[in-house]
């Protein structure tokens, strides 16, 4: 059977294109592996989605990624009915930092566009940010900007909510790893690692940071790609019930030494319920396919977690943990920290680079691919970027 289009990379962007291109009219395939029961073992492409909680939020210091949160979180509820998936957690994001002095440009910034976007807020000082959120412990001159329509996702979930609505619309669900994509002049062939071949007149490669995976795309996407660690502190269901009000959290320490974020109580597949921080304080690139699966198959670095860990620790001084481990995971970057969405050639497309914010706007951003490769108009006056190199 051939297709419109064959979407490459059934994670958050790929599965929210897929969607989006069958909603449009078009015949469209997705093509992904599931996820890997046994990450230490597994030799194929990973996917930066295989998680429980990831901050979605509208506030931030970018107008473009403010705005693809706006749009992307704005369709939630419509994606969880149509995917049969509940995803969205409306507890709030709380973006916290110093107000003046070294390390002050985000908050500036971010309560600059949510001014000019009216993005909803509460700003919050001193006893005021204290008495909101006892259970944090900021220091003096700390400016507190309150989403409360923010929260945090279920990237699990999220990607499985966009595939059953695009399935029930008609995407066929290939869960394989490509090997190869070859454009053949009048269409493209996709070969997948399991020996079947796919046709269709165009390609949407939307493998994350695997979309520099050779075979994918004639020219290399520049992405810079850098190893993660995720910390998980356990706390048990009496610390879960004292944190019951907490919001997710972005911290831009009043040194400007980094920043951290931290998401609220939520129970994991183990059974066990973690506050998961991240909010590297070295950055590590990995630059070959090889590098980034040997990363994939580890649990991270042990001194990266212990830092976040002491740092999350002076931000809440009275967290009564059970435990701390460890994940990995990775982030990838373009050269103007945008998204790229475009074609290498009439029927060779890219969409990646995520920059760390990806998650939360991956609806949004799998909606402008599918309309850039169908040669459909990108909303006019909407967007700063024009999502190229």
């Amino acid at each position: 059977m051939g297709f419109d289009v064959i979407v490459v990379g059934a994670g958050l962007w790929g599965s929210a294109c897929a969607r989006h291109l069958s909603a449009m009219g078009a015949r469209v395939a997705l093509v992904g592996p599931a996820e890997p029961q046994d990450a230490a073992a597994h030799n194929g492409v990973f996917a930066s989605h295989y998680d429980e909680a990831r901050i979605t939020r509208r506030l931030d210091n970018s107008r473009d990624w403010a705005l693809f949160a706006d749009a992307a979180m704005r369709r939630y509820a419509e994606i969880e009915t149509l995917g049969g998936q509940k995803f969205f957690h409306k507890v709030g994001a709380l973006m916290a930092g110093p107000e003046s002095g070294v390390g002050s440009n985000y908050m500036r910034d971010t309560a600059a566009v949510a001014q000019a976007e009216s993005i909803a807020h509460d700003a919050l000082r001193g006893a005021a940010l204290q008495e909101r959120f006892p259970f944090f412990d900021f220091p003096d001159g700390i400016l507190g900007l309150f989403e409360k329509e923010g929260g945090w996702i279920n990237p699990r979930a999220h990607v499985a909510a966009e595939i059953g609505a695009g399935v029930a619309n008609g995407v066929t669900l290939v869960q394989d790893e490509v090997v190869e994509v070859e454009d053949i002049g009048n269409g493209v062939t996709v070969r997948c690692a399991g020996g079947e071949t796919l046709q269709a007149d165009k390609v949407v490669v939307a493998g994350g940071a695997f979309s520099k995976a050779p075979g994918l795309l004639p020219d290399p996407v520049p992405l810079q790609v850098y190893a993660r660690t995720i910390a998980f502190v356990e706390i048990d269901a009496a610390e879960a019930e004292r944190l019951k009000d907490m919001p997710s959290v972005v911290y831009f320490y009043p040194d400007g030494a980094g920043d951290c974020y931290v998401l609220p109580p939520v129970l994991y597949p183990d059974g066990k319920t973690y506050l998961k921080i991240g909010g590297d304080p070295t950055d590590v690139e990995l630059s070959t396919v090889s590098e980034m699966k040997e990363w994939f198959r580890g649990d991270g670095d042990p001194k990266a977690a212990d830092y976040m860990v002491a740092q999350l620790f002076k931000l809440m001084p009275n967290l009564a943990s059970q435990g701390v481990s460890h994940n990995s995971c990775v982030t990838s970057f373009t050269p103007r920290s945008t998204p790229l969405i475009y074609g290498q050639s009439e029927r060779v497309y890219a969409v990646t680079g995520g920059n760390g914010a990806g998650a939360k706007c991956a609806d949004e951003i799998g909606r402008l691919g599918a309309l850039k490769v169908l040669g459909k108009p990108l909303p006019e006056n909407r967007y700063q970027t024009d999502f190229l190199l």
